[in-house]
């Protein structure tokens, strides 16, 4: 009976969160016409986003379009949503570095998209589709880091603020360039900069679309650490061993330290504590938990 309570309980506290973490921003009522989005995205392509998945339960998403500077294609916004999709299936995941390939993080979006799609409510499209995209990668029950190679600007600036952490390579940059352009960040950026760096340093990196360096970022919160690799292979490396000190242990614990955290963030005092109290729920008494009470651990 009680056994059968608690799996009832474990499996309704999962729905939920799953649930939660791929709801959709928008709908029709909001004036969002996703398949419309994406019939017209499909019309732009080149790049490609790339998902290896480990066996230690870290993913390394690539964006793959180097010479454009890993800028977005329509294709590769479609592809994003795809990984991010399978992603939140993956079941032993516990990590997530996202990188660009050749060197440098990415460009924002592709200009012959942003040109071929200006009316206004395209771009409205556009936007809601994207935020809806990096709103599910920040809700990921993966601890993920943006690791940032040579310019990660615009859109591309965005992207690293649904990561959790942000880590750069000597001589990199981050900028919100959209003043440049006559636009502000429309793909969440804007309000997850303010939850990062507060909002009078956020205001000044937008309005002012400040390059921020990696000295800068770390004074300002934007950025955890300083790698030490120039090149692409040893700076992935390095973001690997960086990622492996929260990531070692039991995926199931991991996940739900993850998830603790996104709901703290998102919902209010009340709702946060009674979700907080029913992932705890799934892990005491789970193999984890008697694992580590067999083992009798100190904690020093």
């Amino acid at each position: 009976m009680v056994i059968s309570m608690w799996s009832n309980l474990l499996q309704t506290t999962k729905e939920r969160i799953l649930h939660h973490r791929r709801m959709s921003l928008y709908s029709q009522a909001h004036g969002y016409e996703e398949e419309l989005i994406k019939k017209k995205l499909q019309e732009f392509p080149g790049g490609s986003i790339n998902l290896s998945k480990e066996d230690n339960g870290i993913g390394i998403l690539t964006l793959n379009n180097p010479q454009l500077m890993n800028a977005f294609t329509g294709t590769m916004m479609l592809e994003l949503q795809e990984k991010i999709t399978e992603l939140e299936n993956w079941k032993e995941g516990k990590g997530l570095i996202i990188y660009g390939a050749g060197n440098t993080f990415c460009s924002g979006s592709d200009l012959n998209v942003v040109k071929a799609i200006s009316k206004s409510q395209d771009g409205m499209n556009m936007c809601m589709f994207m935020q809806n995209t990096l709103t599910r990668l920040m809700r990921l029950p993966l601890i993920s880091v943006a690791l940032v190679q040579g310019k990660a600007v615009g859109g591309g600036a965005e992207l690293t603020t649904a990561c959790d952490f942000r880590l750069m390579t000597p001589g990199s940059e981050i900028r919100f360039v959209h003043k440049v352009m006559g636009l502000v960040p429309g793909w969440g950026g804007g309000a997850r900069l303010v939850r990062i760096v507060g909002s009078g340093a956020a205001l000044q990196l937008l309005s002012g679309a400040i390059r921020v360096d990696p000295k800068t970022a770390l004074h300002l919160g934007l950025s955890e650490e300083t790698l030490s690799s120039l090149d692409e292979a040893g700076a992935l490396k390095e973001a690997q061993a960086w990622l492996n000190q929260y990531t070692e242990g039991p995926a199931s614990v991991i996940r739900a330290a993850k998830e603790v955290v996104a709901v703290g963030r998102e919902l209010p005092v009340e709702a946060a504590l009674r979700t907080e109290k029913d992932i705890f729920g799934t892990l005491w008494g789970g193999p984890a938990h008697l694992q580590a009470l067999a083992r009798r651990p100190k904690h020093r």
